[in-house]
């Protein structure tokens, strides 16, 4: 049996070629004709061939990613989806972590570009986008993740999640529940994340006709060890409910809260961030804002294919996802949390 190729996908599917080439390339296809083209190419054991492909396009196929860090889930997830729909298109993905430095983060777009590769995926450090503007210079496709840079909106698409309204949603959510005493633990400040999640907190209370404490507000830095220190103080200073806006803070805030032998919701209410599995596993099931992770990995891998197909559009894309709150079990009034009601 000889190599597989597009046209044997098409007579085992029954599908047009432009159906699989969509599939294959990253563009969306109804479940159904997914579920087919995927079981074809198992059946034929069919692979792009890269090497083909790459001397017809003069590209190196290899895409570069620019990241803070690399332990953390909700950057692994968005990963790991950009990774599928780029192997689907031929395209192999190259990971930087920068430990959230500046300097580490221009040395690594630096490096990616000593490696040729045909565009890079960013989630920056950087406040001002300087460590793209080389590679942008130099005619590299961009796409920047979860966080924009005001510098390269005319250069450079993003993939963006509605952080200001999440975080209104989660707010008002307490505020509902009578709360006027709402710690917020927000990631590292000026970070573009950190800010949207702060004004959306801020929102939430005005529109309620409220002044919120600025003792209440607590910077985390997206760590779990941020989270703890942040849900320690918010504690000292009274809050009857916490609000943490990632993953690792949430953990890190429901660590101090055992430590202080805190109940929820009955001394204090509680949202997290990001993660469902950890609202499932957690007792009582927590209240949480989720992210679409899986949606960002694919937009931005699909508008950075766009921008490097031969047709590109004439400018950059910025999709701003919603994300929504998720109902647990884990907010109580605070006049239940002062007499520990049933």
């Amino acid at each position: 049996m000889g190599v597989a190729t597009i046209k044997d996908i098409a007579r085992a599917t029954g599908l047009g070629l432009a159906t699989i080439s969509k599939y294959l390339n990253g563009g969306s296809v109804r479940p159904a004709n997914k579920a087919a083209i995927e079981a074809a190419i198992a059946e034929h054991r069919y692979t792009v061939n890269v090497h083909a492909r790459g001397l017809k396009t003069k590209r190196s196929l290899t895409i570069g990613a620019v990241i803070p860090e690399l332990d953390n889930v909700f950057i692994a997830t968005i990963m790991s989806s950009v990774t599928d729909v780029l192997r689907r298109a031929g395209y192999g993905l190259l990971i930087c972590s920068c430990r959230s430095d500046e300097g580490q983060e221009r040395g690594a777009v630096r490096f990616l570009m000593g490696k040729s590769v045909d565009g890079i995926i960013s989630m920056p450090t950087s406040q001002d986008g300087s460590h793209l503007r080389e590679a942008l210079d130099a005619g590299l496709v961009a796409v920047l993740i979860d966080r924009n840079v005001n510098a390269l909106r005319s250069q450079a698409s993003a993939v963006l999640v509605d952080n200001v309204a999440a975080s209104a949603q989660a707010t008002q959510a307490l505020l509902d529940a009578g709360h006027t005493r709402i710690g917020i633990i927000v990631g590292p400040t000026g970070v573009f994340t950190s800010q949207q999640r702060l004004l959306g907190y801020h929102q939430a209370h005005m529109q309620s006709g409220l002044m919120p404490d600025p003792h209440l507000m607590v910077y985390g830095n997206y760590t779990l060890q941020g989270g703890r220190d942040a849900a320690l103080e918010l504690a000292r200073a009274g809050a009857t409910a916490l609000f943490a806006t990632n993953y690792e803070m949430t953990l890190g805030a429901i660590i101090a809260l055992n430590e202080l032998g805190v109940r929820i919701p009955e001394q204090m209410s509680f949202v997290g961030f990001d993660n469902m599995q950890l609202s499932e596993v957690i007792r009582p099931r927590l209240t949480i804002v989720t992210q679409p992770l899986r949606e960002i990995g694919e937009q931005a891998a699909r508008i950075l294919l766009d921008r490097l197909s031969p047709s590109p559009p004439k400018e950059p894309a910025c999709v701003i996802l919603p994300a929504h709150l998720s109902p647990g079990e884990s907010i109580a009034p605070p006049q239940k949390q002062a007499t520990g009601g049933a």
